[in-house]
């Protein structure tokens, strides 16, 4: 018997696209219809709800004193009066409808995949074969994983050269790699944070060597996008007997790598502040102020081709664009071969346009780019980078 695969998946498709616009229309619908004339007021009223939360927020990060902390104490009784106002008014409706929004995400995310309409996967390559594998170690990141799951012992048993930072003493990642290279090394790794990764990467890339990423950082952001195990990162070290290559993208901003993001602005002046790391959330809430209603901090530019971003507060660069239509998938990254930057701008001089920025499907001030190069820059004393713009890298997994 002959099946007509792609009939079959085009009936599947319009069923799965059916239930998505159907338990979306079910998901709005039935809170307003149960509550009749108060579910039309209910949604009002979660809408301005939403709209003082962010203010409140605004008021929190740009004041100081007393009025932080009334505006701190808005920011959490608004939405808490909301969520009582709705479980009191609807009960099991309020239950239903995100059960009904989940379906419809999920149910569109077939759809879309059963056509095929959805990014190339990133092609593989076989691994070439590799007889002095060089790997740096962080005792310290991601709170003991190198000690957690021995993988120092494990590497060295699979025939790599370990070295093993001092978490006392500052060494030069850079020119531990470079000097590894120089003595034969054919593949460079790293078991670290993103930043670490980033630095050692881009000394591969220079040379054309091959770049294992063992996911022994704290967030792992760059191992999760390349789809690695973050709970085992001893699996990792597969690869060096039975691995594949991917070739990925590498950022860089002047000729600083970076394999995630790179950020310019509020939070990138917050977090080279000499005080954060011993104090983050006082050393951030003390900077804020002055740093968002720009009393504080250059005045950045931003120029993406023919769009000009001025004075925002903070811009972001990523290495390949973030998701942002996809709301299962938001802070991920689709793939990361596209050979394109993506650009987040925020810009917000109110309380009325930090409420936009929630409510609003096309906010003024956010400004949601892509582009093979960004140009940031700010009068003297010039412009603080935060993370850690390019370059194509063989990634071992």
């Amino acid at each position: 018997m002959s099946v007509d695969l792609s009939a079959a998946a085009w009936r599947s498709q319009r069923w799965a696209a059916r239930t998505a616009l159907a338990a979306a229309a079910l998901a709005v619908l039935l809170p307003l219809g149960y509550g009749g004339l108060g579910g039309v007021l209910l949604l009002a009223a979660g809408l301005a709800g939403a709209a003082v939360t962010a203010a409140a927020v605004w008021w929190t990060l740009t004041r100081r004193g007393p009025e932080r902390w009334l505006a701190a104490g808005l920011a959490v009784v608004a939405p808490a009066l909301v969520l009582v106002l709705f479980v009191v008014t609807l009960g099991w409706v309020l239950v239903l409808s995100p059960v009904l929004w989940s379906v419809a995400v999920w149910s569109g995310r077939y759809a879309l995949r059963s056509t095929g309409v959805r990014p190339k996967r990133m092609k593989e390559h076989r691994a070439r074969s590799v007889h002095q594998p060089f790997l740096i170690m962080n005792p310290r990141s991601g709170g003991g994983k190198v000690e957690q799951f021995r993988l120092r012992e494990k590497a060295e048993h699979l025939g790599a050269h370990v070295v093993l930072l001092d978490p006392e003493e500052h060494q030069d990642v850079t020119e531990l790699a470079r000097a590894a290279v120089a003595q034969g090394a054919d593949l460079l790794g790293v078991a670290g944070g993103d930043g670490t990764q980033a630095l050692v990467a881009a000394v591969a890339a220079e040379h054309d060597l091959p770049f294992l990423v063992i996911s022994a950082g704290t967030r792992n952001h760059f191992a999760m996008d390349l789809g690695l195990d973050r709970t085992d990162p001893a699996t990792c070290l597969d690869a060096l007997t039975d691995g594949v290559e991917l070739r990925v993208d590498l950022g860089f901003v002047a000729d600083r790598p970076f394999v995630n993001n790179a950020s310019f602005g509020a939070y990138a002046a917050v977090v080279q502040s000499p005080a954060y790391r011993d104090d983050k959330i006082g050393t951030t809430l003390g900077l804020l102020p002055d740093l968002l209603t720009r009393q504080r901090g250059p005045r950045l530019t931003a120029r993406i081709e023919a769009t000009t971003i001025d004075g925002p507060q903070a811009v972001l660069v990523s290495n390949n664009a973030y998701r942002t239509g996809d709301p299962a998938g938001l802070g991920r990254r689709e793939r990361l071969d596209s050979g394109m930057l993506g650009i987040l701008g925020v810009r917000v001089d109110s309380a009325a346009e930090a409420a936009a920025l929630l409510l609003d499907p096309d906010p003024e001030g956010l400004a949601v780019l892509s582009a093979r190069e960004v140009v940031v820059g700010a009068p003297p004393p010039g412009v603080v980078v935060g993370g850690g713009g390019g370059g194509r890298l063989p990634v071992c997994f």
